[in-house]
């Protein structure tokens, strides 16, 4: 992981505060595309949406990709795949994303962020992927990332199938609400967390702990990081997540002091990558 010229990011508040959690955002940051889109061609193949669909989706996917999709158009996009998906069955949904997930995903995860996943599990912290892409994508990549916890959109079902309702949206504001929930119900210290995130929108998840990092940032991200004092990563190295995953090593607690050392020296190491 690389990082670019930036303020040194504040170092890591002592132990025994509360629990720590490391959020990241998924698309942009985790992997380097959007996890609905890449799902249009199996859903296609499934018969859920028609070729016009695809192209819609391939155009918005498009926008995603090259960051020009603003609020606006992310909303009416919202819309639109709202409308899409009702009447969806959704057992069909989940075997689509389990049969492709791999395929689909693979690909485009950083390494980067593979490995700052595996840092923060050595130090003991939880994963939470808070992405606006609905539950039955997020939770299967999740869970082949070894996140602990998932914090993303859900659609209303009723009799098996989507109503087009959106019970939850974990967009902008609602991203950091859901973390400041999480957060009370499982004792997290938030100033003492970490977030990553690749897009401006997610502004007030970043805001929300005391270790904030912009991954990849455009202009605007990189000035609103600035004006903040957060951290900036660059994220560059897709690499097929099989390969790059490792199994996270438990952070042994038998002797009070070495395992205080140990998690202030991980700390400390995640900290100083992001300074250099």
């Amino acid at each position: 992981m690389t990082a670019e010229p930036q303020e040194t990011p504040a170092p890591p508040s002592p132990a025994g505060r509360g629990r720590v959690a490391a959020f990241f955002d998924l698309d942009k940051t985790i992997i380097a595309t959007s996890s609905s889109g890449v799902f249009s061609k199996p859903f296609y193949a499934g018969g859920l949406i028609t070729r016009g669909d695809v192209l819609r989706s391939a155009y918005a996917h498009f926008l995603f990709l090259v960051g020009s999709a603003d609020e606006d158009q992310t909303e009416r996009m919202r819309r639109h795949l709202s409308e899409l998906v009702t009447g969806w069955d959704v057992s069909k949904v989940q075997q689509i994303v389990a049969e492709t997930v791999h395929e689909l995903i693979d690909p485009y995860v950083y390494a980067e962020a593979v490995n700052l996943i595996a840092e923060h599990h050595d130090l003991g912290h939880d994963v939470v992927i808070v992405s606006a892409s609905g539950a039955e994508l997020v939770e299967p990549i999740a869970t082949v990332l070894g996140a602990d916890h998932v914090i993303s959109s859900r659609m209303a079902v009723e009799d098996g199938r989507y109503t087009g309702a959106i019970d939850f949206y974990a967009y902008g504001e609602q991203k950091a609400a859901a973390m400041r929930e999480l957060a009370q119900t499982r004792g997290y210290a938030l100033e003492r967390c970490y977030a990553y995130s690749d897009s401006v929108t997610d502004a007030p998840m970043l805001a929300t702990v005391g270790h904030a990092f912009a991954v990849n940032p455009d202009r605007t991200l990189r000035r609103v990081a600035a004006d903040n004092g957060w951290g900036i990563l660059t994220f560059m190295r897709p690499v097929a997540l099989r390969s790059a995953l490792r199994p996270p090593t438990p952070v042994l607690a038998a002797a009070g002091v070495l395992a205080a050392g140990l998690a202030v020296w991980v700390a400390w190491r995640i900290w100083r990558r992001a300074a250099r």
